[in-house]
């Protein structure tokens, strides 16, 4: 007998009240075709009849591995190669000369990609990198990519990509200087892959001790899916991360202007960033 996956208001309230509990996501009404098309195919992969059953088993005892799929199953994992390419721009021609010169004598860079989904971000910081100041080949150059979901960091490790991915945002000339053909997909070159350290991390929980002082800190397009509390809570604890003289970079429709005003706004032709105050 086959279950109907349609979603009923009771279960669209669970999961509302379940993503924000564990990942803070705001989910209001009219998202319930975005649940549905989400979690039925999982409810179907984890051997449920339909996603009613799968909710009332979560309802009904603990199943931490099925609510972390859950919330994965419902985290926003849009990227591509140099997204929104002024803020590597910024980077290139501006703020990492400035940050190079500042730091010649200790020779280190610190870079975090605080929502790295499946690592075009991170490895378009490297190859931006490598391109540009072959100077820094002899620095400690360490890049960390973090986010909440499992399964797009599995992915960003292994630096495979399909023809699709490699045509958002990629340029030919470092298509041809780091990628390598793998059957129908390409692979991201070894001296590439190398440089980055993936690590899950849920921007809202608190931040390992391990996490480093960062010059530069990019996460953008992550602050929109939160309210406003929520922004200030996760800007608070950027900020505790970022040197006295380094940068974070938002997305173009993200700002910390009424959020957290110890951060202030450096504009950089076509785009900006934040330092603290």
């Amino acid at each position: 007998m086959t279950t109907s996956t349609q979603l009923t208001e009771y279960d669209f309230g669970f999961v509302c009240e379940l993503v924000k509990h564990e990942a803070a996501i705001v989910l209001e009404h009219g998202k319930e075709y975005l649940v549905e098309s989400r979690l039925a195919p999982l409810a179907k992969t984890e051997g449920f009849p339909g996603l009613s059953e799968m909710l009332s088993a979560i309802r009904s005892r603990e199943q931490p591995v099925l609510k972390k799929k859950i919330i994965e199953a419902l985290t926003t994992n849009e990227t591509s190669f140099f997204r929104d390419i002024e803020p590597f721009e910024a980077m290139k021609k501006t703020l990492l000369p400035e940050l190079i010169a500042k730091r010649s004598t200790d020779k280190r860079l610190t870079i975090w990609s605080a929502a790295a989904s499946t690592g075009q971000e991170s490895y378009s910081i490297c190859m931006m990198l490598r391109d540009n100041f072959p100077q820094l080949t002899s620095w400690n150059i360490k890049i960390i990519g973090t986010d909440i979901n499992r399964t797009v960091l599995d992915k960003a490790r292994q630096g495979i990509y399909s023809q699709f991915e490699i045509n958002r945002g990629l340029p030919a000339t470092s298509l041809i200087k780091h990628f390598e053909k793998k059957d129908t997909e390409w692979q991201i070159k070894p001296t590439i892959c190398s440089m980055v350290e993936f690590s899950e991390l849920n921007l809202i929980k608190p931040f390992p001790p391990s996490l480093p002082q960062f010059d530069f800190i990019f996460l953008r397009n992550v602050l929109i899916y939160f309210d406003k509390e929520t922004k200030r809570s996760i800007l608070e604890k950027v900020r505790s991360v970022l040197k006295n003289d380094g940068y974070l970079f938002l997305g173009a429709s993200e700002t910390t202007i009424n959020v957290d005003d110890a951060f202030d706004r450096k504009v950089i032709g076509k785009t900006s960033c934040y330092f603290k105050k």
